[in-house]
């Protein structure tokens, strides 16, 4: 083998002028983490330019996380702050929220930063008008029917005193707490 063909690892002007290019692309389109656009990149790059190295890989991906926080474009914490309001709005429990940002690369700091402002309580009450149980129920309530609905919270990562208690709710009591909720 020459030299010529042997991959280096330092990334080529192309390879770093492609990665500034995606990372812009990407960024215009949606929020991510860090993880997320270093993965990203990692991907394409890997599909785009043929016989490249890990080395290169890295360092491609270290340089659009690096460009991105450069330009004041990739913010972990603000992530975070912005998928909790918006999934705590859609009815989804603070452990759901934690576990999916957790996934997404967030630190552990940073989602418990985010999640205090959550309410649970609000979250369940939502979560209950969406799926018309409890307070918003319009079925006929039967022992099978409660314990599919106790269990749905459940499964969706409420405790079972937040459950039960917008459960026990009464439908001006379930309302009054949505309407204190909104932001």
């Amino acid at each position: 083998m020459t030299d010529e063909t042997v991959p280096s690892d330092i990334p080529t002007s192309r390879m770093l002028s492609w990665a500034r290019n995606s990372t812009v692309y990407r960024l215009e389109r949606r929020m991510m983490t860090e993880k997320q656009l270093f993965d990203a990149i990692s991907r394409k790059a890997k599909e785009k330019f043929d016989g490249i190295s890990a080395a290169q890989l890295k360092a491609i991906a270290d340089f659009a996380v690096k460009f991105a926080y450069d330009n004041k474009v990739l913010d972990d914490h603000a992530y975070a702050e912005i998928s909790t309001r918006s999934a705590v709005r859609g009815g989804k429990s603070k452990r759901a929220i934690a576990q999916k940002l957790a996934a997404k690369g967030v630190s552990s700091d940073k989602v418990e930063a985010a999640l205090e402002e959550a309410d649970d309580l609000y979250a369940a009450a939502i979560f209950a008008r969406k799926r018309a149980f409890g307070p918003f129920r319009r079925v006929e309530l039967d022992e099978k029917r409660k314990a599919k609905e106790l269990s749905a919270f459940a499964r969706n990562g409420f405790s079972l005193d937040i459950g039960r208690k917008v459960f026990d709710m009464s439908f001006e009591d379930a309302e009054e707490v949505i309407l204190a909720g909104r932001l």
